[in-house]
């Protein structure tokens, strides 16, 4: 059925956001940062980032992180409407469009806020395929000069819609997982090779961190460095994203902590490529 009037739009979220208030405010959140400061609830946190994840588990940062100072990248496409006013009402900045197809007035938009907040994308989005990650989230990174942070999320034994990315509902009450990744440096002025090789190995990473925060869910064990959180704004997000952060390490260096590099051993940075020191 397509939403395509205001009233039922605005109705359908008005339900929309406040089901997934009191649904996601039942459940068990822990996190493994890989450096704690990407969190933009941190009180060290420095520097604008690129948040991306699957869009199947769009549900946990959207409700944990509204007025983090985040803007979300939505499709124009007309099933993103209700999603868009969801975002706005749990306290996330929209831009719609791509960073490719006819995005070159989505891309001036997300330069802007990037000078002063964080972005979050959802790269298998809006229509999949599922899991495979599109190159608009590293290109932005290496256009803009932001680093990418990957979060792996998963639930314990979540129900699937039949949807093309078998979007996740948790259970009510369950455990809620993220495994999260450094920030993640991307060079400026890739080449169409380089940037397949990022554009691989970051959904190489995700894919890897999802994996992981599903099975940490399903187990219930504990995890060495994890974090409980829970909803919570950031009160220095505002500020704090204006002002130089970490640069991040290079992309081989976070898929070599997971050993995740190629078999071959072939660099995916060029940072790597061109011998220069681990930081």
């Amino acid at each position: 059925m397509k939403l395509k009037s205001p009233f039922a739009i605005g109705a359908w979220s008005l339900a929309s956001t406040a089901c997934i208030r009191q649904w996601m405010g039942t459940l068990d959140y822990k996190i493994d940062f890989g450096e704690p400061t990407v969190d933009p609830v941190h009180a060290a946190y420095r520097g604008a980032k690129i948040y991306v994840f699957w869009h199947e588990n769009i549900l946990m940062p959207l409700y944990l992180r509204g007025h983090s100072n985040i803007s979300m990248l939505l499709s124009r496409h007309w099933d993103a409407n209700i999603l868009d006013r969801v975002a706005r009402m749990m306290g996330f900045g929209v831009v719609r469009g791509s960073t490719f197809h006819g995005g070159s007035a989505a891309l001036r938009e997300l330069a802007g806020r990037a000078a002063t907040g964080n972005l979050t994308i959802t790269p298998d989005g809006p229509r999949g395929p599922r899991r495979q990650l599109a190159a608009g989230c590293v290109f932005l990174a290496s256009t803009l000069g932001i680093p990418i942070v990957a979060m792996g999320m998963g639930y314990d034994r979540p129900w699937r819609l039949g949807t093309w990315d078998r979007f996740a509902v948790p259970r009510p009450f369950s455990r809620a997982r993220g495994v999260v990744s450094r920030a993640v440096s991307i060079p400026a002025d890739l080449s169409r090779d380089e940037l397949e090789r990022h554009r691989a190995g970051v959904e190489r990473l995700l894919t890897h961190l999802s994996e992981q925060a599903e099975a940490w869910a399903a187990a219930g064990t504990r995890r060495e460095g994890q974090r409980a959180v829970c909803k919570e704004p950031s009160r220095t997000a505002r500020s704090a994203a204006a002002l130089p952060g970490d640069v991040g390490v290079t992309l081989d260096e976070e898929l070599a902590r997971f050993g995740l590099l190629p078999p071959e051993g072939r660099p995916l940075s060029v940072e790597s490529s061109l011998g220069m020191p681990a930081a």
